[in-house]
């Protein structure tokens, strides 16, 4: 009961947290949810918490890091890879010596071997922290990938390293041949691992689908289990790093990018929703966990008489300096030395890059791994005597990762200034791309029987389009007023031609000819009206409602010039019929509109116009032709229907293309291009709706 208890009051702090975080924007979520897990352990209900460190890596750390593996931007990830290996191999091996050495020095009561073991937990950074920064400060996104790259791979070093401290520290006897070669099987086994699992999980989850044995409810119970089959695989049956598995995994991992059609984007949108919420569940108890254990791991030492206080504390700020002071010089030497990747040649320091090394410095903070791994300290020696100062590595480790959370929080937004608004911005703009191509692409493929039903799928097009502009502040009226004057004069131009043959040519029947003169004219009045009041409100600004207001009621203004020319009917042409002119200008209206329609989608296809002014005229063209149209056919009507559902899932394979197309020519990253087919998912999910 006690763990039940537990379990729901995280949950419950977790839940919390999310909703103070939005009154506490100046604070990173984590900082809410370890202290939560403070004021939690003061709670009279609240019951004693005890980490099992192996628990705590299978239940929280694997399926963390799986996921963050498999999100990660891999090609920005590989262009940054040497540079991540070495701060998670070579600056965690320097740290651990550095801060080894530094500690003994100062308070030699500290075994070196012990010191070693605290250097040890502090060289890997926090993956969950890391994963969210980039929400409170504007890292770029090489910053980010050589970050979280650190952070995936860094943890096979920390405990290795720690592991052979604590070895040393507890039997008095340390093999340096035996630690590396112990390294070099987990950290090379547990990659190799992983790849070979991930090989075998994409070929059975694809094939599975091939097959039509996919269901929502498999697949994401099959996924969910993974990282934990993984990790309990490598480490108990493979002996080798279950950490290292389960990232090179996760890395590998591709067959939900595999497919496409209503139900493979329904199983993708529950499977991303669920590992939404798994995910912040289970970095909102990672933290709150953490600020459970901090209480406890620190009051000992802190209210031992025979400790001095003073020195606790004088120990944390001269440990967290060497670490801040060894990764600052490590990742500014890294910078140094690494090539261009366009000239191949090494730069200068410059005050930007500087800064890069300050960011990146500031941005691995320490987390659950370090406290987990110290908490792991045994109590007695081989000897049998109590383990030298396990109290007081466990209370410097912990301050140690307050300081540098804090730190993390409210100086790395202070060097790199949050640019939230403007990544929002960047991919609104390339989604307008996407859907412009898409728009371009269907166009092209208009033939005389599906053409009804491409234009309803671009009809919806038009509209995502014109929501994204007005969302960025992007349309452009100049623009669209001048395409909307020029439709006007290719309708003035159709009708003239039209009202040149009449005139030209003879007919036998007299009285269809007089009707389609009528008509004529009185088209040409109305348009000519139209254009000069377009121009009168050109100066002053209104000539865009105004043109747009005509549109949108041609069907009106041309009922209320019917009435007002009636006296003209009568006295000029005494045998026309009014509800026969009428008819016919009705009809003349929709033929000059069809005129305007199919200029438009050549348009669309030139450079003159813009593809979203083009399409948004459309809009309203489709809306006066539907207005016009008294009474449509109905049988056409659903057929068109029906076939503008399989456009519409055509549609959804040419966005695929164009957003691949878009990656593998550089010109937008992975996670943008994971964002836009996550986009795609969801609107391929109304596939199977009416439109």
């Amino acid at each position: 009961m006690d763990t039940f208890t537990l379990i729901l009051c995280v949950l419950a702090a977790v839940v919390l947290s999310s909703f103070l975080s939005r009154f506490l924007p100046k604070i990173s979520t984590p900082l809410v949810q370890i202290a939560l897990g403070v004021l939690a352990t003061y709670l009279p209900f609240f019951p004693d918490t005890e980490l099992d460190p192996e628990l705590f890596m299978v239940l929280f750390i694997a399926p963390l890091l799986y996921l963050e593996a498999h999100e990660i931007d891999k090609s920005a990830l590989f262009k940054s890879l040497k540079i991540s290996l070495s701060l998670a191999i070579g600056l965690a091996i320097a740290t651990m010596v550095a801060v080894g050495f530094t500690v003994h020095t100062f308070w030699p009561a500290i075994p070196l071997a012990a010191a070693f073991a605290l250097g040890a937990a502090l060289g890997p950074t926090d993956a969950v922290a890391v994963s969210s920064l980039g929400k409170e400060a504007a890292l770029t996104q090489r910053q980010l990938s050589v970050l979280k790259g650190e952070s995936l791979f860094n943890d096979a070093s920390g405990i290795v390293g720690f592991q052979f401290s604590i070895l040393a520290a507890v039997t008095g006897v340390f093999s340096f041949g035996e630690a590396a070669g112990e390294f070099v099987v987990s950290f090379i086994g547990g990659t190799l691992f992983g790849l070979a699992v991930g090989l075998v999980v994409n070929w059975l989850f694809e094939t599975i689908r091939s097959l039509g044995w996919e269901t929502t409810t498999t697949r994401i119970l099959m996924e969910l289990f993974l990282p934990f089959l993984l990790y309990l695989a490598a480490e108990d049956i493979a002996h080798v790093s279950g950490i290292l598995a389960v990232v090179a995994c996760g890395l590998l991992i591709r067959f939900d990018h595999t497919g496409i059609g209503p139900n493979v984007a329904r199983t993708n949108i529950v499977s991303s929703s669920v590992w939404a919420v798994l995910s912040f569940s289970l970095n909102g108890a990672v933290f709150i966990l953490l600020g459970m254990l901090l209480p406890d791991a620190m009051s000992r030492s802190w209210e031992d008489p025979g400790v001095s206080n003073p020195m606790l504390i004088s120990v944390i700020l001269l440990v967290a300096l060497v670490v801040i002071a060894m990764r600052f010089l490590w990742v500014a030497a890294v910078l140094r030395v690494t090539k261009d990747q366009r000239t191949g040649r090494r730069r200068r320091m410059t005050p930007e890059r500087w800064r890069s090394a300050a960011v990146m410095t500031f941005g691995g903070p320490k987390g659950t791994i370090t406290l987990s791994l110290m908490l792991t300290i045994p109590f007695f020696t081989a000897a049998g005597d109590l383990f030298p100062m396990r109290d007081e590595l466990i209370f410097i480790a912990s301050g140690v990762i307050i300081v540098t959370l804090l730190l993390a929080n409210f100086l790395l937004p202070l060097i790199a200034p949050n640019r939230g608004t403007e990544d929002s911005h960047e991919i609104t703009e390339i989604t307008i791309d996407v859907l412009r191509r898409t728009v371009e692409e269907l166009t092209q493929r208009i033939t005389p029987e599906n053409r009804r039903a491409v234009l309803m799928v671009i009809d919806s097009y038009t509209k995502r389009i014109t929501r994204l502009k007005q969302r960025i502040g992007g349309v452009d009226p100049h623009g669209f007023e001048q395409l909307q004057i020029d439709a006007l004069y290719w309708e003035k131009d159709f009708i003239k031609e039209r009202l040149a043959t009449l005139r030209a040519q003879p007919s036998p029947d007299d009285h269809e000819r007089d009707l389609g003169i009528e008509a004529c004219e009185r088209m040409l009045d109305q348009i000519m009206d139209t254009l000069r009041h377009a121009a009168d409100h050109d100066s002053s600004g209104h000539a865009v409602s105004q043109i747009r207001g005509r549109v949108r009621a041609l069907q009106r203004r041309t009922q209320a010039l019917t009435r007002r020319v009636i006296s003209k009917i009568q006295r000029t042409t005494p045998l026309l019929s009014e509800d026969e002119v009428t008819e016919r200008v009705r009809a003349l209206q929709v033929e000059a509109i069809e005129h305007v329609i199919n200029r438009l989608y050549d348009e669309i296809r030139g450079t003159r116009y813009s593809t979203e002014h083009c399409s948004l005229l459309l809009l309203d063209y489709r809306r006066a032709e539907a207005t016009l149209r008294a009474r449509p056919n109905v049988d056409a009507g659903a057929a068109a229907f029906t076939m503008a559902d399989d456009v519409k899932r055509e549609s959804y394979g040419i966005e695929m293309g164009i957003i691949q197309d878009m990656f593998e020519a550089g010109d937008i990253t992975r996670a943008q291009a994971r964002a836009l087919r996550r986009n795609v998912y969801v609107m391929s999910v109304d596939a199977d709706a009416s439109l």
